[in-house]
């Protein structure tokens, strides 16, 4: 399997915690609360990020191991995060505010898509690792 597969597959997995805190966030706050699919939706898509952040740095991207700081990854990361909050929030208002789908229909479109950018920011921008370049000390004499 090649490596981004396997990688994406585990983003994946990871981000399950998170998701499942957004959906919780989502039922809660729709079915209890009376509160618009597309704010309950941003708001445990916002706590879910948490989750999904120390799992990623830990799990994910191994970024202990590669000095990674949190510092750096967690800006990029929430960079990547709340561009992604306003694909998520967006969506929503749009799916269920103004086509009114259903918002588990909706979310978990909104979810697949989600997916796809949080992912790609994550390992092409977030927790990518720097390379040292060598330096050719040949002709500098």
């Amino acid at each position: 399997m090649p490596p981004i597969i396997k990688k994406f597959l585990t983003f994946a997995a990871v981000g399950l915690c998170g998701t499942a805190i957004q959906y919780m966030v989502l039922w809660l706050g729709v079915e209890f609360f009376a509160i618009k699919a597309a704010i309950a939706s941003g708001l445990g898509y916002a706590l879910g990020s948490v989750a999904n952040y120390l799992l990623n740095y830990f799990v994910t991207f191994k970024s202990q191991h590669n000095q990674k700081s949190h510092r750096d990854a967690a800006t990029k990361f929430y960079v990547i995060s709340g561009i992604g909050w306003c694909i998520n929030t967006g969506l929503m208002a749009l799916f269920v505010g103004y086509w009114h789908w259903g918002y588990w229909f909706a979310q978990l479109l909104t979810t697949a898509i989600g997916l796809i950018w949080n992912f790609s920011g994550s390992h092409w921008w977030a927790f990518r690792h720097a390379t040292v370049k060598a330096v050719d000390t040949s002709s500098a004499q």
